[in-house]
Order: C-alpha cells, then structure tokens, then sequence
C-alpha cells in the first residue's frame, strides 16, 4: 500500500516544483507568437521571471490551463496567485505597472 501511495504523489510533486520557491512571474507564450512577447517583463522586480514556450512541450498549456498567449502567470511558492491573458489579438492588454502593482500586493501581504 504505501508504495502504492508513493507513486501517486510522485507526479503531482514533479509538476509542482517547475518554477522556483518564492515569487515567479512566468511568460507561457508560443514560438508562432514570439513578435508579441512581453518584452518588459525581466524589468519586474521582487521577484524571478521566466518564460515558457508552451509549443515545445504541450504539458505546460494542459497543466496550466493556458488558452491564449501571452499569459503571465504570477506564482508565490509554485502556487498561482495572479493570471493576465492576452487579447484576441495575441497581445498583452496588461502593462508593467499593472503587473508589477500586483506583485508588491503579494509581497506587502507576506507581512
């Protein structure tokens, strides 16, 4: 039985430990709309960024839940806390500032 348990909770523990422990700001885009690409995020402070081509591997779309790209997915200990989508143009209507407020929210509620 417990090995049972161990093997079910293997996949779960891999999938959650993609990004770092603490504040992650992911870009999940695609490489067909790679001229959308959210150049300001490696500006955002307090926290990692990272961006994910979801074409290379379907899981991220899947597990994430990704329909449209960009979308910025904020995660505090690999658990999301703030999502910002593209519009029907592929296009990100969020800007840095948004994002960024949204973070120093996260940080400010730490305390």
């Amino acid at each position: 039985m417990k090995k049972l348990l161990l093997l079910l909770a293997l996949p779960f523990t891999a999938l959650c430990q993609d990004f770092p422990d603490g504040m992650v700001a992911v870009e999940f885009n695609a490489s067909f709309n790679k001229a959308n690409e959210v150049n300001w995020l490696p500006k955002l402070s307090d926290c990692e960024t990272q961006r994910v081509d979801i074409t290379a591997d379907s899981r991220w779309s899947k597990e994430y839940k990704i329909v449209v790209v960009p979308t910025i997915v904020i995660f505090n200990n690999n658990e999301e806390v703030k999502r910002f989508q593209a519009n029907i143009m592929m296009t990100m209507e969020a800007t840095k500032n948004e994002v960024q407020n949204s973070i120093d929210e996260i940080v400010m509620e730490a305390f």
